[in-house]
């Protein structure tokens, strides 16, 4: 990617105004807005090439293009942060798929959102005559309030602004009402709203996007608002591979900051009461002008690079506390040719959720839920030849799917003794079973796979030390570790208890997604404090 480079070999170190440490979406979205105020930013990044969780590269054959992590993103055209961006302009070259998300059930029917409103409703109908009305219905209310809901959600507290144009749009009562769904499990909103089965599991498997089971509270708007931006926004995937949004982040901010990769961070030093500067794990101490903003979780930020034994009480038992959401196992597939669904309309979906119905959803979160390995995984799976034929070769198609697993592995509900140590043996053996779920909804998938690639929880781990033995999210997306109780109970905002050092990752409000909020929270932050009144140097020896 053009606009970084490796860690410096020279003495001489320009002195930067702030210290990003994290070059995923969030730690460079916030290099660019501060870049934006005229701020000098150094980013630094541990791995050999910035993008953190959105990255790409070939994974199983040549000429099969792989989103190592993330790879779909609604909210990266949707959030105000990434709007802001204009990514388009620095290279981004959006695709969207005729169906944004489709749920196939064994029977050979799908529920779909599509591009075009009629065929999602028509998807609907077809499993409950009626239902199609009721989507309608709630996405005429998702239009109504999504730019106010989203301003609200991603701005930290209080989002004035956003909250004031939420009670213009509704009013007292509506207001009351929205309080009421943001408290309601997928599972119940559903039963309320839906008679079929079909827009009941496309709702819950969208909200099991997050560790949520069907039963949550505040699963329900969680999955309103993933079926919402799809229906308005599709669930978008940059042209040639997750890693191109984040080099058109890299190249907007070329002109602006310094990225070092290869570079660890091992502690934030403290001078003064402050932050004042960062140590790598190679001895160099580089200095922060005005501030660091921490683009990694929470855990790793406070016990690790600052030190409990600096924090409060109430940070040390919030973190003690802090919960991490479920681990994650991935399989990338090289097929030979089209997937193979059984249900007419899938080979036009971009996303998929594999999952026989809500009970079947109940059924696998229960078992995560009791540190059990699913017998039958939940599957989110992609497929891209149809919108991005630049990421296979002519006729193949480039496909992936992820599940969860436990953190901590107890036992296999599946039978298969798999015990979490995801060594050869047991990766091996569940990749078996993710690919038999694909088979019962795409009969013949299996004759079609070239190759395959495998990724553990310990080897999200590895490749980004945010994803926390897998975990994708931050922390746990559940109610009682969001919005003001993210990461620990306070205020919701980036500043922490050290002044000049903000969080500036999902760990933070307004938690997990590719939106850049976190980041530009973080940012917005720093630019309102007062610069440290230490010696600005044009150069300091490293």
């Amino acid at each position: 990617m053009a606009g970084w480079r490796g860690a410096a070999t020279g003495s001489a170190i320009p002195v930067a105004d702030a210290i990003v440490i994290g070059a995923g979406p969030n730690g460079l979205v916030a290099a660019n807005v501060l870049a934006d105020a005229g701020w000098d930013v150094l980013v630094l990044e541990e791995q050999p090439e910035p993008g953190g969780a959105v990255r790409s590269g070939e994974l199983t054959l040549p000429g099969y293009v792989h989103d190592r992590f993330s790879s779909f993103y609604p909210l990266g055209v949707a959030s105000p942060v990434m709007r802001s961006m204009e990514l388009e302009r620095h290279g981004v070259r959006w695709r969207r798929h005729p169906v944004a998300v489709g749920h196939p059930a064994p029977d050979g029917t799908a529920a779909l959102i599509s591009g075009d409103l009629e065929e999602t409703c028509a998807s609907l109908d077809a499993s409950a005559p009626g239902d199609g009305a009721a989507f309608r219905r709630w996405y005429a209310y998702w239009e109504r309030i999504s730019a106010p809901l989203l301003e609200t959600l991603m701005r930290p507290f209080p989002p004035a602004r956003g909250a004031a144009r939420l009670a213009a749009a509704l009013g007292p009562l509506g207001l009351l009402e929205l309080g009421r769904f943001g408290m309601l499990s997928v599972r119940r909103f559903g039963e309320e709203e839906f008679r079929g089965e079909g827009a009941r599991r496309l709702f819950a498997g969208n909200a099991l996007h997050a560790d949520f089971t069907p039963e949550s509270p505040g699963s329900g708007i969680y999955g309103f608002v993933l079926c919402g931006l799809a229906q308005q926004v599709g669930f978008p995937v940059p042209e040639g591979g997750s890693g191109a949004l984040s080099a058109a982040l890299v190249r907007r901010l070329a002109t602006r900051g310094r990225i070092e990769c290869g570079v660890r961070a091992e502690r934030v030093v403290v001078r003064g009461g402050r932050a004042a500067a960062v140590r790598t794990s190679e001895g160099r101490e580089l200095p922060a002008g005005r501030a660091v903003l921490a683009a990694v979780d929470a855990p790793q930020l406070y016990r690790d690079l600052v030190g409990l034994e600096r924090l409060p009480d109430r940070v040390r038992e919030g973190i003690r506390r802090f919960q991490w959401d479920n681990s994650t196992f991935k399989v990338d597939f090289a097929l030979s040719g089209p997937v193979p669904w059984a249900a007419p309309g899938m080979e036009r979906a971009g996303t998929v959720h594999v999952a026989d119905s809500v009970d079947a959803l109940t059924e696998a979160t229960a078992q995560l839920s009791r540190r059990a390995v699913p017998a039958r995984p939940f599957l989110v799976a992609g497929q891209y030849a149809r919108a991005d034929p630049t990421r296979a070769p002519a006729g193949a198609e480039t496909f992936w799917s992820y599940t969860h697993v436990p953190r901590e592995v107890a036992s296999d509900a599946g039978g298969d003794g798999l015990s979490g140590r995801w060594d050869e043996r047991e990766s091996e053996r569940f990749a078996d079973r993710v690919q038999a779920e694909l088979e019962r909804v795409a009969p013949g998938f299996g004759e079609r796979v070239r190759a395959r690639a495998i990724t553990t929880p310990s080897d999200l781990h590895a490749q980004d030390r945010n994803l926390d033995r897998g975990a994708i999210n931050g922390g746990t997306a559940q109610l009682h570790q969001q919005l003001v109780y993210r990461p620990v109970p306070g205020a919701g905002r980036p500043e922490t208890a050290i002044p000049g050092l903000y969080l500036a990752s999902s760990s933070a409000h307004p938690g997990g997604g590719v939106h850049g909020a976190c980041g530009a929270n973080a940012a917005r932050a720093a630019l309102r404090t007062r610069p440290l009144t230490a010696l600005r140097r044009p150069f300091v020896r490293g």
